[in-house]
């Protein structure tokens, strides 16, 4: 083959999908404090905005994944990336906190929803040998975003605002988001494949056509209503609490605890350098391994982190905490979509993902709402990040029984079980 094969370019379209998406959303956390003095509301309710935001970004995913399973992926994203601009140029010019909630929550949410499933549903077409390590650089874009969007906000609200800030957000998302587009293709029909990527054959040919639309409806509610797709779905929604109490809330704790704004900044910073790290290496690790053991070891990994959280009062504990926690989080980031092609397919991959990203609507709407709702009552996080960190051991241990109820299911039929999923 005279040329690198095209599906590393894909990796690299969304690598800044991922980075756009989630350098976003988690920077949520730095205007926090500056929304609570500006629209005079609790944590809890403030942290609805992030909510609302999470919630119709899974949620959204569902129709989503249908639509660029039907009409490609440029066209999906460059509709989201549009929606996203739109959203934070209006949440610049917002004058009530409702306001905030529709452009930041509804608007912006949905336009995230569809780079979204474009940046992690598109890799899985392109590769199979080696998903692990192509699904891990595609999404190291999301600790990449967190290690520069992160601190790039801390700075723009110190010197411009936040509404100015979320102008200059706008700018680099479009022209992300048009680089992106210009790179994205929905799967290998024309470009030569290497011949041990797909033991299987050409993708493009796997699912024998295009179906129906009832058709595509019946067969993603087949997965939807197997035990494995209810395993899964529990386990992301339990593991991911720490997760979205660790983004929105970080930052505040620190200045809490007697530390700055800044620390938490650096620390959500760390976490994303790290994410970064752990999503090549450990998602090329796991290719080997086994990639849920891998996932539920990583996701058992955060939950212990946010257990600790409570004892680290300095800068060095935070960075310690950022450090293991990001790693962890970026190893079983890495595998969201090469996990849920090992347990239920390629075929309807796009409607599937966003089907099962649902779980991140439920963790991502409740778990921030109810951290800060603790915090207003209680007058600390001990309790939230005890509780968060006990659901993620239980959600690593619902993704291992996930793995092995697919084992046993392809025993039953008389095939050999895949190594990432037995």
């Amino acid at each position: 083959m005279n040329r690198p094969y095209y599906g590393w370019v894909v990796v690299v379209a969304c690598f800044l999908a991922t980075f756009v998406v989630f350098g976003l959303s988690y920077s949520f956390g730095v205007f926090l404090e500056a929304m609570l003095a500006e629209f005079d509301r609790s944590r809890g309710v403030t942290t609805i905005a992030f909510g609302v935001q999470t919630f119709l970004l899974y949620v959204g995913a569902v129709a989503v994944g249908v639509a660029v399973d039907r009409y490609g992926t440029r066209r999906t994203l460059l509709a989201g990336g549009a929606l996203v601009c739109t959203g934070l140029v209006l949440t610049s010019r917002a004058t009530s906190f409702a306001t905030v909630v529709l452009a930041f929550g509804v608007v912006t949410g949905i336009g995230l929803s569809a780079v979204y499933v474009v940046a992690y549903a598109t890799v899985p077409r392109w590769f199979d040998r080696r998903a692990g390590l192509a699904g891990g650089v595609a999404s190291a874009g999301l600790g990449i975003g967190m290690l520069v969007v992160a601190p790039a906000a801390t700075a723009l609200v110190d010197r411009v605002g936040w509404r100015s800030s979320f102008l200059v957000l706008a700018a680099a998302v479009a022209v992300l988001v048009l680089v992106a587009a210009a790179l994205i293709r929905d799967e290998p029909t024309t470009e030569p494949v290497p011949d041990a990527e797909f033991a299987a054959g050409d993708p493009a040919l796997e699912d024998g056509g295009s179906p129906t639309l009832r058709e595509q409806f019946g067969d993603v509610l087949a997965v939807a209503r197997s035990p494995s797709f209810g395993l899964l779905f529990v386990g992301w929604v339990s593991i991911y609490t720490t997760m979205y109490v660790v983004f929105v809330h970080l930052v505040v704790y620190a200045t809490d605890i007697g530390l700055s704004r800044a620390v938490g900044a650096t620390a959500i910073a760390v976490i994303g350098g790290a994410n970064a790290v752990g999503r090549i290496g450990i998602g090329h690790l796991a290719d080997r391994l086994g990639r849920v053991r891998v996932f539920a070891g990583c996701s058992a990994v955060m939950g212990v982190a946010t257990l600790a959280l409570p004892a680290l009062e300095t800068l060095g504990g935070f960075v310690a905490f950022a450090l293991v926690f990001g790693l962890a989080y970026g190893g079983n980031g890495a595998l969201l979509a090469p996990l849920t092609s090992d347990l239920f397919g390629r075929a309807n991959i796009n409607a599937v993902f966003g089907l099962i990203s649902g779980a991140f609507a439920v963790s991502g709407l409740l778990s921030p709402y109810l951290a800060g709702v603790g915090y207003d009552v209680l007058g600390t996080y001990e309790p939230t990040f005890v509780a968060t960190g006990t659901a993620a051991l239980v959600g690593a241990a619902a993704v291992l029984a996930a793995g092995r109820r697919r084992a046993d299911t392809d025993r039953r039929r008389g095939s050999e079980p895949d190594s990432h999923t037995g």
